[in-house]
């Protein structure tokens, strides 16, 4: 029997000059800070390895010192090819200088991309990036004119446009766990993500390169559970054990039992948000919140919509993710950024991105830090200032529906709300609405061509993106179009009908979401189109659990109904909705007979499968066609192109 428990300095010794080094982390969740201390710690004192090949998903750092920020020292690192920048800066700034070669792609792709590394495939198909800064035909990822490797190309595939990743062989693998035993086996119990740590150390291996692991304890072997091991002997070549300060949970929290799951940790004792510019953004946002739905808050300003859920009580009727692989429970924020408080799930990085890459996202809120007229979002690149764009490709392009959040300018900006109403004390120095972004992290008309969703939300106003550009749709009470908007911006915005945000945003008591959005009334449900005769019905979150319940539903809809002039066309969104089962005939048989008696055609749409084909079937039983589509827009499609 092998013992793969080896010191420090002889697991750093395996590492030569030249090599493409995998690091695993999420900010500091799973970042091998010790493998990290030691091997800067042998550069310093051996001047080797040199020219080394970095490649991260995540940014392991903590915007300081600590994870990959211990590595940028000239000579020790050639080229680094990673998802986010912001908590690595001093490796940023070699690649903004130009004194190594650095790319930026997308974080889910690189992440992913470690599964195909490992599978020996030459690459990954995506078309997460396309027509942002990482597609080829812009600047493809690279960071400075050093980086002349083409490491995105376009494809065409089954007639429509890929971006194909070309796969990076890995020669070291640097991962963390939680315990070890002699033989190599690694389990993560302590810790509050898995992150990518199997694929990494597959890639790795299946690459002939090394896998070094850093635990915080040893166990006898075979005394592991199986199904508790993450990353089995087989692929882990040495084992390290570090200290508790090189070993801490996250680079906020030494340990923390409710990130992992092994206690429920109490949140409702959260402190609310100060009633400040960035809590009226997050309420505008928050009213956008899906029952039922699953959510991506970004870091930074959106996660202050999670703390006006938890105040406002709803946050127990949608479904919070983060991409580092977290669904449900409370997200966390600073450099717990990545774990949650009493999670449900906590799957791997590569698996959040499939399901997100897919359309598993209803929502997803989003920094905004420039955006043109075109609606096109940077939020990676400022001249000198790097961020990378993370998950931010990934998420915005697949989103059913992205909210960008942030204040209308920046840099000083102070406002007073007084008797509900805004007044701007101090514009910001920076403009955020500007002529043209820097650099494409999100590309509005690309957006806009597959009919998505999309708003951007300021403490003033809000835009949504449209065919013809961005359009102005709400303002806030107290502010002047001319002064307060159009004067601070680079670009006319189209203007049509502009109403005032919501007034309970404004003032300091909570809004009543919850109200909103479980016992929304009748009457703000339906809205008849006049000029194309459709009646539009929103009965998102709507719950039939008793008799009272059907009636209570069928009275205001019927009563409306019977005051419009004739029969209509019905889209009706069924998102979030439950019906018992033991209600289920005779709530199928009320459409029936809406159907008949009011609807000349009729669709619904809803993104559950499974209610698409219960309520599919009991229509057909019924003798009528379902019409029950995926989305609003195939429903709207459907009407459109029935009327004569």
């Amino acid at each position: 029997m092998v013992d793969k428990i080896i010191p420090l300095d002889d697991a750093i010794a395996t590492i030569d000059h030249g090599d493409t080094i995998c690091v695993s982390g999420f900010v500091g969740i799973g970042t091998p800070e010790g493998l990290l201390r030691g091997l800067e710690n042998r550069f310093k004192q051996q001047a080797a390895p040199r020219d080394l090949s970095l490649l991260f998903a995540a940014a392991p750092g903590d915007g300081k010192d600590r994870g990959l920020n211990r590595l940028a020292h000239k000579g020790l690192v050639k080229r680094a090819i990673g998802g986010h920048w912001s908590l690595v800066p001093k490796l940023g700034a070699m690649a903004v200088s130009g004194d190594i070669e650095a790319y930026n792609l997308p974080l889910g792709c690189i992440s992913q991309l470690y599964r195909d590394i490992a599978a020996g495939k030459p690459g990954m198909f995506s078309k997460v990036g396309l027509r942002t800064f990482v597609d080829p035909r812009q600047s493809g990822g690279a960071i400075n004119d050093r980086s002349v490797e083409k490491l995105v190309e376009v494809k065409e595939l089954l007639g429509e446009e890929w971006l194909f990743y070309h796969s990076i062989p890995v020669d070291v693998a640097l991962i963390r766990g939680t315990t070890a035993d002699r033989l190599g086996n690694i389990t993560m119990e302590r810790e509050a993500l898995t992150l990518d740590m199997l694929p990494i150390a597959m890639a790795a291996k299946n690459s002939g390169g090394l896998v070094i692991a850093q635990v915080e304890r040893i166990a006898a072997a075979g005394s592991l559970a199986p199904k508790d091991v993450i990353v089995p002997g087989n692929l882990v070549d040495c084992v390290v054990v570090v200290d508790h300060e090189d070993h801490m949970q996250t680079f906020q929290t030494q340990y923390e039992h409710a990130f992992t799951g092994r206690m429920v940790g109490v949140v409702d004792q959260i402190s609310p948000m100060t009633f400040d510019p960035r809590k009226i953004i997050a309420r505008r946002a928050a009213k956008e919140l899906p029952v039922n739905g699953v959510v991506n808050l970004g870091i930074g300003m959106p996660e202050g919509v999670a703390a006006v859920a938890n105040e406002e009580e709803i946050i127990d009727h949608i479904t919070l993710t983060t991409e580092a692989g977290v669904l449900g429970g409370v997200p966390q924020s600073g450099l717990d950024f990545g774990a949650a408080i009493n999670a449900d799930a906590i799957i791997q990085t590569n698996q959040q991105f499939d399901f997100y890459d897919g359309g598993g996202l209803d929502l997803a809120c989003l920094g905004m830090a420039e955006t043109d007229a075109s609606g096109n979002v940077n939020v990676s690149r400022f001249k000198d200032r790097f961020a990378g764009a993370g998950g931010f490709i990934n998420i915005s392009q697949n989103a059913r529906k992205v909210l960008f959040v942030g204040t209308f300018t920046a840099g000083g900006l102070r406002v007073a709300i007084e008797d509900g109403r805004m007044t701007i004390l101090q514009e910001g120095r920076n403009r955020k609405f500007i002529s043209q972004v820097e650099q494409i992290t999100f590309n509005g008309a690309y957006a806009a061509e597959q009919g998505k969703e999309i708003f951007y939300v300021t403490e003033r106003c809000v835009f949504k993106m449209t065919a013809s550009g961005l359009e102005l749709i709400e303002i806030a009470p107290g502010i002047d179009v001319q002064k307060d908007i159009l004067d601070q911006m680079d670009f006319a915005p189209v203007i049509n009908d502009v109403q005032l945000m919501d007034a309970r945003i404004f003032q300091p008591q909570r809004m009543g979401l919850k109200g909103d959005m479980l016992n929304m009334n009748m009457s703000s449900r339906l809205y008849h189109d006049a000029r194309a005769n459709i009646l539009f019905a929103n009965l998102s979150g709507i719950a039939i659990e008793s008799e009272e319940d059907l009636e209570a539903f069928r009275l205001p809809f019927e009563n409306f109904l019977l005051e419009l002039e004739g029969k209509v066309n019905l889209v009706s969104n069924h998102d979030g909705m439950s019906i018992s089962p033991r209600l289920a005939s005779k709530w199928a048989d009320l459409l029936s007979r809406f159907e008949s008696t009011y609807y000349l055609t009729a669709c619904r749409y809803t993104t559950s499968a499974f209610l698409r084909q219960k309520l599919g079937q009991d229509l057909k039983n019924r003798r009528i066609a379902p019409h029950i589509f995926e989305t609003q827009r195939e429903a709207e499609a459907y009407i459109t192109a029935m009327q004569p």
